[in-house]
């Protein structure tokens, strides 16, 4: 296990070196090529069928980014479910289950599931969306045992767009507007995933934050702050104006959590950890007596050792009508992966 202190400085240089710095180091770039090498190679076996690809009998919509870390796909998830069920369906939502314990079967999560187990990410989607959700690294099993265990209709794929060994008859492509690629290198020299020209496979991409006016732009709005010791306590945002505070996350992108803090009109000192970050109580210590700000996500992990300082903001993905509209269209042209009487 990497030491708190060695991994948190790992991410901050990793984090200069992809969005800071133009000219990555020829060590990195060299390593670079190999990487897409290997990406390449595995989506030919994939399109030429070397490597198996299964297809489950309802739709499955992936929901996905080409960048290393947080880029907004959980509120979009959410987002989408909520849609979906306004509409008629009965959706479920698979993932990884990224940053718990490694799954020996398909993990659906429960009232009482920890995200230690089952990872922030997945638990922050049940508990918020009311919707089934099972995590494995293979997507197809926990998809297999949601349609076994639940009347689901229709498959969510949280962070999928990689996993090319589950079919998809939608996919969703989310861009930080404001990071963007950073130097538009692929791993290790960059941030990307995969190279940029992904995107032009997809069925959509959803810009995060701000963009273009002919792009489809999702904010996220949320200004109220929910008490982790007492979640029955809320309070908006004035209330806390002229008072300094504090505030932490562990998400993709910490510095648009504590910049839209400042905006609303707060005083806070910030700390930024890695993405998925395990908390432990030391971590909050930093904020004394002072009221302390964090994410719903961060908020998962920290529930067991909050004090009545500590509150998180919950946030709901807001995107046009007309992009609702447009997907609910297609559903219905691509039926292929319906189930059939």
């Amino acid at each position: 296990m990497i030491p708190v202190n060695l991994n948190q400085s790992l991410h901050s240089w990793l984090q200069r070196q992809w969005y800071e710095t133009p000219a990555p180091s020829p060590f990195l770039t060299g390593a670079e090529k190999l990487f897409i090498q290997a990406v390449r190679a595995r989506q030919n076996a994939y399109r030429q069928g070397r490597k198996k690809v299964d297809r489950l009998p309802v739709p499955v919509i992936v929901v996905g980014n080409l960048t290393v870390g947080g880029t907004g796909k959980t509120p979009l998830t959410l987002w989408l479910a909520d849609l979906l069920k306004q509409h008629g369906y009965r959706p479920a939502i698979i993932s990884r289950g990224y940053g718990g314990e490694k799954q020996s079967r398909p993990l659906i999560i429960g009232p009482e599931t920890k995200p230690e187990e089952a990872g922030d990410e997945p638990v922050l989607i049940a508990r918020r969306s009311g919707c089934p959700v099972c995590i494995h690294p293979r997507r197809a099993e926990a998809g297999r045992t949601l349609l076994a265990a639940t009347d689901c209709d229709i498959l969510i794929a949280d962070d999928g767009l990689q996993h090319y060994a589950l079919a998809r008859d939608i996919e969703i492509a989310v861009v930080d507007g404001v990071r963007g690629f950073g130097n538009g290198h692929c791993l290790p020299a960059g941030p990307l995933r995969e190279p940029p020209t992904r995107l032009e496979t997809v069925d959509w991409v959803i810009l995060s934050g701000t963009g273009p006016e002919d792009s489809i732009v999702m904010s996220l709005a949320g200004d109220t702050a929910v008490n982790l010791a007492n979640p029955e306590q809320h309070r908006t945002l004035d209330h806390f104006a002229g008072e300094k505070t504090y505030a932490m996350a562990g998400i993709g992108h910490p510095q648009r959590f504590f910049d839209d803090l400042r905006r609303r009109g707060l005083t806070v000192e910030s700390r930024a950890f890695p993405d998925h970050h395990a908390y432990r109580r030391e971590d909050l210590a930093f904020a004394g007596s002072s009221q302390l700000f964090m994410t719903e996500k961060d908020a998962v992990k920290c529930r067991h050792f909050a004090n009545p300082n500590h509150w998180y903001i919950p946030v709901q993905a807001q995107l046009p009508d007309a992009f609702g509209e447009q997907l609910l269209t297609q559903l219905k042209i691509k039926t292929h992966g319906q189930k059939t009487a």
